[in-house]
């Protein structure tokens, strides 16, 4: 029996990408967007010593607005986001080793202090960057680049959980357990898709989206090494391949 697996990325080529991942991987793609991009129409600034991109989106936004770096150092939050960058012109000077906020703040923090950093992100990054740059002694500043909210039309791994086919979720952001459940109970359904995801196998990347979805009463069998979907892919399906599976 093929394993139906739910994949959360935005619908553009984010979501192409992951069905053809699932695809190549032998399970059933459920192609459930939680997240759509708003874009605000502002641009980083160019005042800065450090410029900080956090995803895909932003460096595309960034390059569609025309945005130039000059003379700052610019800093990708993980090898996606820095493919990005190149993919539209850009030199990306920093990668952190650990792909995510905390990553670059124990990357940066020993060089930032009276350094002006741009964050050029989305209105639900973490806040721990910021917080932990402006420990370390930097002038911080954030520029909204896009706002993320959920589409209209979401809800079909919901329907896959509550009715129990729903073999695995991959979860890619803390937004995307948040909308998740918000339709579970709009529904009157939150109990059973919890029920229903606690009897799959749930992938998250990062420790902060695994805290949010066991905060909502989801239990999380894995979190890879890299915030990466296709090493999430993969390790979701080794567990549903595997002996206990």
């Amino acid at each position: 029996m093929t394993h139906t697996v739910a994949a959360f990325r935005p619908d553009d080529d984010r979501l192409t990408d992951a069905i053809e991942t699932l695809d190549s991987l032998g399970v059933e793609p459920l192609g459930d967007p939680m997240l759509a991009v708003d874009p605000t129409g502002a641009s980083p600034r160019t005042d800065a010593d450090y410029v900080i991109l956090t995803s895909k989106t932003g460096a595309e936004l960034a390059a569609d607005a025309g945005f130039d770096p000059g003379e700052a150092t610019l800093c990708a939050i993980g090898e996606p986001t820095a493919e990005a960058l190149e993919e539209v012109g850009y030199t990306v000077d920093i990668v952190p080793e650990e792909f995510s906020s905390q990553g670059l703040v124990d990357r940066l923090g020993d060089e930032v202090a009276g350094a002006r950093v741009e964050v050029a992100r989305s209105d639900h990054g973490s806040a721990v960057l910021l917080d932990g740059l402006e420990r370390a002694g930097a002038y911080v500043h954030e520029t909204v680049l896009y706002r993320l909210v959920r589409p209209g039309d979401a809800g079909a791994s919901v329907t896959a959980a509550v009715e129990g086919t729903l073999d695995a979720a991959l979860f890619t952001s803390s937004l995307t357990v948040e909308h998740f459940l918000d339709i579970a109970e709009e529904r009157g359904d939150r109990e059973a898709a919890i029920a229903g995801l606690n009897d799959a196998v749930v992938a998250t990347i990062g420790q902060p989206t695994k805290e949010t979805a066991e905060d909502g009463g989801i239990e999380v069998d894995v979190v890879p090494a890299e915030a990466d979907f296709k090493q999430l892919a993969r390790a979701a399906v080794e567990l549903l391949d595997g002996p206990e599976a």
